[in-house]
C-alpha cells in the first residue's frame, strides 16, 4: 500500500515474545487502512530473523537500527519513515482491540479540529486484570496542567496527525525514560486532546524491562519540565509548571539525601538553575 492513511509504529528491543502478540493485534485490525512499521532498536534476541517472513510477505516494514539507541530514537525513525497522514504507536508489550484503529480514525474524522486523540486502556498486571484508579484514567480537552503531575497520555492509546511533529518536535533522544511525558507536555501546551472513552488498548505491566519501572524517573521529568519552561506558555501554565518543577526537585533531593549517595551528574544538571 503506497499511501496508507495511518502509519502504526512499534519500537522493540529484545521482546520477541510479546512483540508477536502486538504485531498480530495490528494485523487483525478491522476495516483499517494502515502500514505497520516495526523498529528494531538493536535487539540481540533474533528479532530481525523471526520477523523476516512478515517482511517478505509485505505485512510489515522493518527498520533495524543496528545498535540500541533507545525508544525515542526508535519511534523517531518510524515517524520519519511514515507515509500515513495519521501516526499511531503501540508499545511492543501491549496490544490493541480489533476495532481500535477504525474507531479512532472515525473519531478523528468526526472531530476535524483535533490533531491528537487517545482512548482508554485495560490494564493487566502480572497476568491479572486490575482497575486503574480514577486519577489514572485517560483524559481529554485542555489537560496541560493535569499532565504536569501525572502522565495522562499513553503512547499505545494515541493517534495523531503527522504534521503535529513539525509543530512540537520529535521524541527527545537524550531522555532514556519519561520521553513520552516530555513530548505530551509539548503537545498539551499547544493542543486540545481528544478522548474516545472506550477501552481499545490492553496494557501489560509488571515485567522488569518496563521503562516506566525504572528508578529515578523524576530526574528525567525535571529535565522535561525545565525544557517546557523555556518555551512560551500562558501565565497559568507557566505558574503550574514552575510549581511542579519545585515540587519534583524537592522530592528528588529528599530521596537522594535518604540514600546518602553522591549526587549523580545527571541530577546535578537537572537541578541547577
Amino acid at each position: 500500500m503506497d499511501h496508507p492513511f495511518v502509519s502504526v509504529i512499534i519500537p522493540t528491543y529484545n521482546r520477541i515474545g510479546p512483540l508477536r502478540r502486538a504485531i498480530d493485534s495490528v494485523l487483525t485490525q478491522k476495516e483499517a487502512d494502515f502500514e505497520l512499521i516495526v523498529v528494531d532498536d538493536g535487539s540481540t534476541d533474533q528479532t530481525t530473523d523471526v520477523l523476516s517472513s512478515l517482511v517478505q510477505s509485505g505485512l510489515i516494514k522493518l527498520i533495524a537500527l543496528g545498535k540500541n539507541c533507545g525508544v525515542s530514537a526508535a519511534r523517531n525513525a518510524g515517524i520519519k519513515a511514515a507515509q500515513g497522514e495519521l501516526v499511531a504507536f503501540l508499545d511492543s508489550d501491549d496490544q490493541w482491540m480489533p476495532e481500535k484503529l477504525k474507531a479512532q480514525v472515525d473519531f478523528m474524522a468526526q472531530n476535524p479540529s483535533l490533531m491528537i486523540s487517545q482512548c482508554q486502556e485495560r490494564w493487566i498486571r502480572n497476568g491479572r486484570r486490575v482497575n486503574p484508579g480514577t486519577r489514572h484514567l485517560k483524559a481529554g480537552g485542555d489537560i496541560f496542567i493535569r499532565s504536569l503531575s501525572l502522565c495522562l497520555i499513553s503512547p499505545s492509546a494515541v493517534i495523531m496527525d503527522r504534521k503535529l511533529f513539525s509543530e512540537v518536535g520529535f521524541f527527545d533522544e537524550s531522555l532514556p525514560a519519561a520521553e513520552d511525558y516530555d513530548l505530551w507536555l509539548r503537545v498539551c501546551a499547544r493542543r486540545q486532546v481528544g478522548l474516545l472513552n472506550r477501552e481499545l488498548v490492553v496494557r501489560y505491566s509488571g515485567h522488569l524491562d518496563q521503562l516506566s519501572a525504572q528508578p529515578g524517573l523524576d530526574r528525567y521529568r525535571i529535565r522535561a519540565l525545565k525544557k517546557i519552561l523555556l518555551t512560551p506558555l500562558p501565565p497559568a501554565y507557566r505558574a503550574a509548571a514552575e510549581a511542579e518543577l519545585a515540587r519534583r526537585k524537592a522530592v528528588y533531593e529528599t530521596g537522594r539525601r535518604k540514600r546518602a549517595g553522591p549526587r549523580p551528574k545527571v541530577l546535578g544538571e537537572a537541578l541547577e538553575g
